[in-house]
């Protein structure tokens, strides 16, 4: 990644952005951290202005949670407690279809024609798109999310900009689409560029469509269409969108932790062949985790060298200092997961107990896919707490990020949402 300037004539200083990461149900974790931030401003007196973040960037579920923030710009507070209700009243048949007609016709049929070499396939309507529906998603999104609030925002100041990430199976290019408050230069580096384009929620939909899980969402390109999928995929540079869009400042919340242990705690090792499960869950974890820590790596590494180099010959660079704070679980999710995957809808457990995935086991191996698609109070209550507590935990380092003055370390409010 490079932290260059955005190409604006006169680009704007001093913004902050929120970077936010995919991982399915995960990003409730997300949702804790918000809550704590919303609280620890009103704590600090700075919830006076009503958006800490001039600057949304989101990718897969973390782009849902970056639209809903962005569309309620104009009262950061408000749009997170409704996030928190949102999340707070999660079940998986908000987000996918869960009863066992529906499992039959996408899942099952699926899972049946990949064991017999698609075959059976010789016809269109015979090759199902996706192992789940996410047509429930859809409509949440639609009733949830009013991305037609996007235009007044960005041009009353509240809004700078707001950036999708999404990957095209049909040209395999990896897209940023953002929305601004002013026209911007797309920027364009290898394997991936940018589109300004009113965000939609098909842009959503698109983003936050795990390869294989859900169907792939078709999005206009200028007179054509194209199929996109998770924006997770093949993103190897997260938090550059935020930059060329001209943060100075970044705030990024990872769904997963940044450096697992070496081997599970309480799984021995070299008892067989992986399960699907298991390998399905590492790969979705390389997808949704690898690039951000090189990412973050990366811009240290940048903001090391730059510290070295004479504030004169910084001016004549184009690359400049980028603050970056991360805020990572600090649990293992899948073995939080492990806890929860018997909460699933009975079918959805009958359709994923063939790759592997156990309905009472200890192993996180088996219970990383789940993961994604625990979309149960019992799982994203648990998730925001952590979230919460983590952020609290750092509430020094979050204070002075953004240049709050913390009057006391008061106790804060219990979490609203686990009520």
């Amino acid at each position: 990644m490079l932290a260059t300037l955005p190409p604006v004539a006169t680009p704007p200083t001093d913004l902050t952005a929120l970077v936010l990461t995919g991982g399915g149900a995960r990003a409730a974790y997300q949702v804790g951290v918000l809550e704590a931030i919303a609280d620890l401003r009103r704590a600090c007196g700075a919830h006076k202005e009503p958006n800490p973040f001039p600057i949304y960037s989101g990718t897969s579920a973390g782009a849902i949670n970056a639209a809903a923030l962005a569309s309620g710009a104009d009262n950061f507070d408000h749009a997170v407690r409704r996030m928190v209700r949102v999340w707070s009243h999660f079940e998986a048949h908000h987000v996918y279809h869960t009863d066992s007609i529906s499992m039959l016709r996408s899942g099952a049929r699926w899972l049946t024609l990949l064991s017999m070499g698609w075959v059976l396939a010789r016809w269109r309507y015979t090759r199902p798109r996706s192992l789940l529906d996410n047509t429930p998603l859809a409509e949440l999104l639609a009733r949830s999310i009013a991305l037609a609030r996007l235009p007044r925002l960005l041009q009353r100041g509240h809004l700078h900009a707001l950036a999708i990430t999404a990957s095209s199976y049909s040209s395999g290019d990896h897209i940023t689409f953002f929305d601004a408050s002013r026209h911007l230069q797309p920027w364009v580096r290898s394997q991936r560029r940018a589109v300004q384009q009113r965000i939609t929620h098909q842009h959503l939909l698109a983003s936050s469509a795990i390869p294989f899980i859900f169907p792939a969402a078709e999005i206009d390109m200028g007179g054509h269409g194209e199929y996109f999928g998770d924006g997770s995929m093949r993103q190897t540079a997260p938090i550059a969108p935020a930059i060329h869009l001209g943060a100075s400042r970044v705030l990024v919340i990872g769904a997963s932790r940044m450096h697992e242990p070496a081997h599970p705690p309480t799984a021995p090792l070299g008892e067989g062949y992986p399960s699907l499960a298991q390998i399905a869950g590492h790969t979705l974890s390389s997808i949704f985790l690898d690039s951000l820590s090189v990412d973050v790596e990366r811009l240290r590494r940048i903001n090391h060298t730059l510290s070295l180099v004479p504030p004169q010959a910084q001016g004549e660079s184009r690359l400049r200092p980028v603050e970056l704070l991360l805020i990572s679980p600090t649990q293992r999710l899948d073995m939080v997961a492990a806890r929860h995957v018997a909460c699933l809808p009975a079918p959805v457990r009958a359709l994923l107990a063939p790759l592997g995935v156990a309905a009472h086991s200890d192993d996180p191996r088996s219970a990383a896919l789940a993961s994604y698609l625990l979309f149960q109070p019992s799982f994203t209550h648990e998730l925001m707490a952590l979230g919460r507590a983590d952020a609290l935990a750092r509430r020094s380092e979050i204070c002075a990020f953004f240049g709050w003055c913390d009057p006391d370390r008061a106790q804060l409010p219990p979490l609203s949402s686990a009520a």
